[in-house]
């Protein structure tokens, strides 16, 4: 209008485009009303107070479109296909094929996956202990003989054989 102002009312004009989209054949989302201070979460179904939420600057009521616990789940999920091409159920499948325990120390649960690093391919699912352990020694199966022969007390002494070179007793 000259005015600057709508013919209609906020409320009004909300059911008219509602009613038009719903005549165009398009999905239209139910309005959902929420108190003061809370959002509702279209992934969850649940209604979160403002607390719940992360910030987005540039959306209208100033929070994400999602609450923070949907965002992680989204997020593990992600990662999961990104880093090792698989879902949550292909990582629970793997986890119930080792009744739940690290198949290293068989003590705590396992949660984190084993891959490895030159070839990608996934190993199995170990706790973090175990998982890092492996990763700090390299992924390289001499360096874990080494260690478990110095646990169980024979020491790995290189000899040294000329100058800068060494041999590591067999």
């Amino acid at each position: 209008m000259r005015d600057g102002l709508q013919a209609y009312c906020r409320p009004c004009v909300a059911v008219y485009h509602q009613e038009r989209q719903l005549a165009k054949g398009k999905n239209v989302r139910p309005r959902v009303e929420t108190p003061p201070g809370h959002k509702y979460c279209r992934r969850c179904g649940e209604i979160k107070p403002h607390s719940e939420w992360h910030r987005n600057s540039s959306a209208s009521d100033g929070l994400s479109t999602s609450c923070k616990a949907c965002r992680a789940a989204a997020g593990r999920a992600g990662h999961l296909k990104r880093q090792y091409g698989m879902t949550e159920a292909d990582r629970d499948e793997l986890v119930a094929s080792q009744k739940g325990l690290c198949v290293i120390c068989l003590k705590n649960p396992a949660v984190h996956v084993d891959h490895c690093h030159s070839t990608g391919k996934v190993r199995g699912v170990l706790c973090f202990n175990c998982n890092s352990a492996i990763g700090k020694l390299g992924d390289d199966p001499d360096a874990l003989r080494r260690a478990i022969a110095y646990l169980g007390g024979n020491s790995w002494k290189p000899i040294l054989v000329a100058p800068g070179v060494y041999q590591l007793p067999s």
